[in-house]
């Protein structure tokens, strides 16, 4: 059985030389060139050879080389086609490796789940180009994609961001979609000198496991995920202010408050201060009170509802727009 190599730096110069390989910076291409770090990339990623690996952007084939003697099998996407010769080189010891010529955000990554793991969540590793990192990831969740958990090499600000709490500076609406989706924990931070190229910041490896069951109730995601947007496209702003200015939500600065004092919340407050258990709350009590406003205007002879085609909220859906015009 073939052993991984090219997390020694000697055979990756060795690989790049003999294909006259040029880094693309449109990429964001820096390959790693560490075998503890890569080993312990393996170890947190809790990969057994029951498994089904998804690896974004494997490069030279570096860490799925790795992936393929821990796991049953790895696909891994790669965006770049000069890379496609160099991976088939590179990987032709492992029959478990199938390499998909692709940009990751437009795979389907259910049907490649379906096919080759039976519909079963997939683990997701990557050393991931640091201008994509956050698309990618949400993606990931948003989309529905079976995943048991995501084991990512990023920037070391953007790791912190995502598993840290309310009131402090790096807190905002990535940590807080990141923690409701799953639970994230910085396993690796990794320094500069560990990629070829090198980078200009520190990185992290973090894991993020998916919750099988997000840990709040919310009556509409959608709209929680507006109410954090709101709160921190303006972070200086009273979280009042924030709702009012978006556009989003069609409440009087009346009724705004009156949700907040419902949910017993200062009027005063900032998003940052907020838990996620908070602005799930908040998102339920606005999804009340703006349903308590349609039914009043519902009722009313002579309204005119119409007024609701600005929601956002998915609301129309579930109590659709009716006309009414007095005779």
């Amino acid at each position: 059985m073939a052993r991984p190599y090219l997390g020694n730096p000697k055979y990756t110069i060795e690989v790049l030389q003999k294909y006259h390989f040029v880094f693309q910076k449109r990429f964001g291409q820096n390959f790693l060139i560490d075998e503890h770090v890569l080993e312990k990339i393996i170890e947190s990623s809790g990969i057994t050879k029951d498994d089904f690996i998804l690896e974004i952007g494997p490069g030279i084939g570096t860490m799925t080389q790795y992936l393929a003697e821990a796991a049953r099998e790895v696909a891994a996407v790669e965006i770049d086609s000069s890379l496609i010769p160099i991976l088939k080189d590179t990987l032709k010891d492992w029959d478990n490796v199938s390499v998909i010529n692709n940009d990751i955000l437009k795979t389907d990554i259910k049907k490649i789940a379906d096919e080759k793991n039976g519909g079963k969540p997939v683990k997701v590793v990557a050393n991931l180009p640091y201008y994509i990192t956050t698309p990618i990831i949400m993606g990931l969740f948003e989309k529905n994609v079976p995943v048991d958990s995501i084991t990512v090499m990023v920037q070391k600000e953007v790791a912190d961001r995502m598993q840290v709490g309310p009131g402090t500076k790096d807190y905002g609406a990535l940590s807080l979609a990141v923690q409701y989706y799953a639970k994230p924990e910085i396993v690796a931070n990794v320094p500069p000198n560990c990629f070829m190229p090198r980078p200009k910041v520190g990185s992290a490896v973090i894991k993020l496991t998916r919750y099988e069951k997000p840990p709040v109730d919310v009556k509409d995601e959608g709209l929680m995920f507006r109410l954090i947007r709101a709160s921190f496209n303006q972070r200086r702003k009273t979280l009042v202010n924030g709702i009012r200015n978006s556009g989003d939500f069609s409440l009087s600065k009346d009724e705004i408050e009156d949700v907040f004092n419902r949910c017993d919340l200062p009027l005063n407050i900032r998003g940052e201060a907020l838990t996620l258990e908070q602005f799930a709350m908040l998102a339920n009590c606005i999804y009340d009170e703006k349903k308590l406003i349609y039914d009043k205007r519902k009722k009313s002879p002579g309204s005119c509802s119409g007024f609701f085609l600005r929601f956002r909220t998915g609301m129309l859906e579930r109590f659709p727009v009716r006309i009414y015009i007095s005779s």
